[in-house]
């Protein structure tokens, strides 16, 4: 999959315009157990990485997505072996120092932990999940490496409790795909990037039209 960068050159807040209403594939699928059915596959990819997924994970796929295996090489191996992303979110533009990140989705934690590398000790970065057991990998990981320039929040990416307009720079990597309401997503990342923010994202598109009945599938959403 191809990595997109947007840029936001307005960032009006107070607007639903661009992002309104409810998408059909969130009237059709139960939010709640898709969610669970979310948070039971990707608590089995953090526990136990080596097992057999519908998509590939670790530094394998992240070299195949193009990634600085310079910088990857350089994390400890936890923060990679769990890595399930789709593209490299980082690769049509750099992080810069002292920029502010919001990483919706953030798994384990490697992308979120590339970006507070990149942005150094005068930046800051948020990574949003609802997965427990990520969560408690990526915040143990960022621990043994001492950064303090990153924290891991429980929560959704529909819903991230960051300020208005803190963000420089969001970002995702295959998961915005899983959102049962991708309209409110798109509002909140509208929400939380400063005039002039980016939105550096990669994840998975259907050029044609689901049919309800396929929409209801969980199983489908979650492969």
């Amino acid at each position: 999959m191809t990595p997109h960068t947007t840029t936001n050159p307005t960032a009006d807040h107070s607007s639903d315009q661009h992002f309104g209403g409810t998408t059909a594939a969130a009237a059709a699928v139960d939010r709640d157990e898709l969610r669970n059915e979310v948070r039971a596959k990707y608590a089995a990819v953090a526990t136990d990485p080596e097992a057999e997924y519908h998509f590939h994970t670790g530094r394998m796929i992240a070299e195949r997505c193009r990634y600085d295996m310079d910088a990857v090489d350089q994390l400890p191996s936890v923060a990679i072996e769990s890595f399930a992303g789709v593209a490299n979110p980082f690769e049509h533009r750099a992080l810069r120092p002292g920029e502010r990140v919001v990483d919706l989705g953030s798994g384990a934690g490697m992308d979120s932990i590339l970006a507070a590398r990149a942005v150094g000790p005068a930046g800051h970065v948020v990574g949003i999940d609802m997965t427990p057991s990520m969560l408690a990998k990526s915040r143990a990981t960022a621990a043994t490496m001492g950064l303090d320039n990153v924290e891991f929040v429980d929560s959704y990416i529909e819903d991230v409790p960051v300020a208005d307009g803190w963000a420089d720079v969001v970002i995702s990597n295959g998961v915005i795909n899983l959102s049962p309401d991708k309209a409110a997503t798109f509002r909140e990342i509208w929400r939380l990037l400063r005039p002039g923010g980016t939105l550096q994202f990669a994840d998975i598109a259907n050029g044609r039209p689901v049919p309800e009945e396929a929409r209801r599938h969980i199983d489908l959403w979650t492969g």
